[in-house]
């Protein structure tokens, strides 16, 4: 049984935090081996500046040496990815598509099965970069996502997979005004009636555990990973196959 991974809001190209990650995956290709007995969540932000040349290559170089080493590695956009983090553009939904899936044509959600585990992959910025509103980031998935993820929980590619997880940047429980998914209501009910094992996402970088939320089993707040601005950085490392409680903080 693969294990999970689940990093965070590395906002590589912010102060020190490239060489953080460069200092996180030496440990992770040093300590978690064999490498394919991993997959590795990252829940958006993988860069601080969309906008600033090289970001998205700078970042790969390190997500690059962990599939070099035998990792399988997914992930999806922050508001970060899209932007400044303040400021969105759509024009980057294509770049950062072709750039960490090498096509433009991948749809949201972004399903992988990986030994019977499907993998649910969201966009929570896809209804956030309107001009009316993307000046914040909140998160939206929007009712066209929604309407694919519904149709995805319920074809037998998921339904015959052994355990289900959910992925996504926004933070679908956080109370506090502009830190909340705008749909998170409509997210909730389109997974009820499905059986859940992970709802991972970050954001917040507050790094909290909200097992047992809207009936799933482990929910998790990736926190930030390179430890932004002194912010939590737990690197959790579960086991589907096995009760929470065994799930770790890896501290890479």
């Amino acid at each position: 049984m693969k294990k999970i991974i689940h990093l965070s809001d590395l906002h590589v190209g912010f102060g020190d935090l490239t060489s953080r990650l460069g200092d996180i995956v030496t440990r992770m290709i040093f300590h978690k081996t064999p490498a394919k007995g991993y997959i590795v969540v990252i829940t958006g932000d993988i860069v601080e500046d969309a906008t600033c040349k090289g970001s998205y290559e700078e970042a790969s170089a390190h997500l690059n040496r962990l599939n070099d080493a035998g990792f399988k590695v997914l992930v999806v956009p922050g508001n970060h990815d899209y932007g400044t983090g303040s400021f969105g553009n759509s024009d980057y939904v294509k770049k950062f598509k072709k750039h960490f899936f090498e096509k433009t044509t991948i749809q949201y959600p972004k399903l992988d099965i990986i030994d019977r585990i499907a993998f649910m992959g969201l966009d929570s910025m896809a209804e956030e970069l309107h001009w009316y509103d993307r000046i914040f980031s909140e998160g939206e998935l929007g009712g066209k996502q929604l309407k694919r993820l519904a149709t995805l929980l319920k074809g037998d590619q998921v339904k015959n997979s052994k355990y289900r997880v959910v992925y996504l940047h926004h933070h679908p429980f956080h109370p506090t005004l502009f830190h909340h998914l705008k749909d998170s209501d409509a997210l909730e009910k389109t997974l009820e009636w499905h059986h859940i094992d992970a709802l991972l996402f970050g954001h917040n970088h507050d790094g909290r555990v909200w097992n047992g939320g809207w009936g799933i089993k482990r929910v998790y707040d990736g926190g930030t990973s390179t430890g932004k601005l002194g912010d939590r950085h737990p690197h959790r490392v579960m086991d589907l196959s096995k009760d929470p409680s065994f799930d770790y903080d890896a501290q890479f």
